[in-house]
């Protein structure tokens, strides 16, 4: 199924009380995130074309739009999208009158909401009978995100940003939606964790993003200062038995060769090579056993400062992956972490009895028990355990907050792998577990097989998919 182009508007307001934002209910009977609260948004439509082919638009021209959002054609079609949706959703119309007024309450043209909800007549219509321009250039592009396989139905949507207009009220639709409310980001992300609200995951990393700045213009002028990265769409270059391959955008060893080799130059790997260090950052080096099936083997990460090594994951414990392992921590005072440690005792004795390692994490026999998402430093280095069940019990992960990676194990791993891994002890705590990584600071995921990951939320998000398709519970996407 190929997602549909949407536009999504998050309207804002400054208030004693703080910035706030303008949710939406949807109806608890709608197929697609039922009573869920959203942002204004919906497909782009052909009169949203037509209505800035009109010239019934300000701030934007095709050229301009298409740069923003990092297209080849329509940009205009998804900005002119999420000023109508907020109109027909909200009752908000984000335009000026022939004299460069605001609308005001009172406008005739107002009225015409739900006639243009309905399709019985058309925004360009609208416009054009009061002589109204839409004010394009009071938007700003804040994210773009694109719903993963598994729902019924699926949006290549723009997430934008734009103050409310003075002196219009808004209302729900009393179909679509059924409530309204204005809430500061901070609010709205309480009431998702305390469970008052439900929020799709991609809402929930703009109001992660609108809950950093504290009034209207902050937002609009690090929208426009900052605008998002477009999704790759060139192959990068790489090597692969000593050849050179051309990895295209979305495999899996992709995001780590940009990171890599940022230039280009096809001097990164392509493949995992057991048994061979990589450096993956200035402090962190990975390593791959052999491989004990179809896919890759198992990888343990280090981080290393001064004479202090922190070694994620030893693995299974035996051959030449932990005597490198072992290596690579002697003469240093060296901690160990396990995500699954139950899977990885024989590791952690062979390690401890050869270099005297200590062990971190939440388990009772842990040397040190740092409080569960509580940062601790080590070297240096800021970290945090957070519990991750469902695969089992213990398992944990280890955040680094000073690079956003996260040492997920097996219960985070690329889709290709992520079929084989998915928990089968407790689906629900899983799904919970991922959620609450949705508000974490991430910039990276190091699995335990594959290579490393960006776009960490969206791997988080595809993966909650997953989960909620498995039980048929409705998937929190847009």
């Amino acid at each position: 199924m190929q997602p549909r182009p949407a536009s999504t508007l998050a309207l804002l307001r400054d208030t004693d009380a703080g910035m706030q934002v303008l949710m939406l209910q949807r109806t608890h009977k709608a197929v697609f995130m039922p009573g869920f609260y959203v942002f204004p948004g919906g497909a782009v439509d052909a009169d949203d074309q037509r209505l800035a082919g009109r010239r019934a638009v300000h701030g934007h021209d095709a050229a301009s739009a298409n740069a923003l959002l990092g297209v080849e054609e329509g940009g205009l079609g998804y900005l002119v999208a999420a000023l109508r949706e907020s109109f027909e959703e909200a009752g908000l119309l984000l335009a000026r009158d022939g004299g460069g007024a605001w609308l005001g309450a009172d406008h005739p043209a107002l009225a015409a909401r739900h006639a243009v909800a309905a399709g019985e007549v058309a925004l360009s219509s609208v416009c054009g009978e009061h002589g109204l321009t839409l004010a394009l250039d009071r938007v700003a592009y804040l994210d773009h995100w694109v719903t993963p396989p598994g729902p019924p139905r699926r949006f290549d949507t723009r997430f934008f940003a734009a103050e409310a207009p003075p002196g219009q009220v808004p209302d729900h639709d009393g179909q679509e939606t059924i409530d309204h409310c204005w809430l500061t980001p901070a609010e709205a992300l309480r009431d998702r964790r305390d469970g008052r609200r439900e929020f799709a995951t991609p809402t929930i990393a703009v109001l992660r993003k609108l809950a950093e700045f504290q009034s209207v213009d902050a937002v609009l002028a690090y929208a426009r200062e900052q605008r998002p990265g477009t999704f790759p769409t060139r192959p990068w270059p790489a090597l692969k038995r000593g050849e050179t391959v051309y990895v295209e955008p979305g495999r899996p060893a992709y995001d780590e060769l940009v990171r890599l080799d940022p230039e280009g130059r096809g001097q990164a790997r392509a493949a995992l090579e057991p048994g061979e260090w990589v450096r993956l950052g200035e402090h962190l080096w990975r390593l791959t056993a052999e491989s004990e099936g179809d896919g890759p083997g198992f990888n343990s990460y280090l981080l290393r400062r001064d004479d202090q090594v922190l070694l994620v994951d030893p693995g299974p414990g035996q051959g030449a992956h932990l005597e490198r392992l072992v290596a690579a921590c002697a003469g240093r005072r060296a901690t160990v972490l396990t995500t699954r440690p139950g899977d990885q005792r024989a590791a952690l004795a062979a390690l401890r009895a050869a270099t005297g390692a200590t062990l971190v994490g939440l388990q009772a026999d842990a040397d040190q028990r740092p409080a569960p998402g509580r940062p601790f430093r080590f070297a240096g280095f800021e970290l945090t355990v957070l519990p991750l069940p469902g695969q089992a019990p213990d398992h944990q992960a280890l955040l680094w907050g000073d690079e956003g990676m996260l040492f997920a194990g097996t219960a985070v791993l690329e889709r290709s792998l992520a079929r084989g891994y998915l928990p089968a002890a407790d689906n629900d705590a899983y799904v919970d577990a991922l959620g609450e990584l949705l508000e974490a600071p991430l910039n990276w995921i190091a699995p335990a097989r594959g290579f490393l990951m960006g776009h960490p939320h969206k791997v988080i998000d595809h993966l909650m998919t997953q989960c909620l398709s498995r039980v048929g519970r409705p998937a929190a996407q847009a």
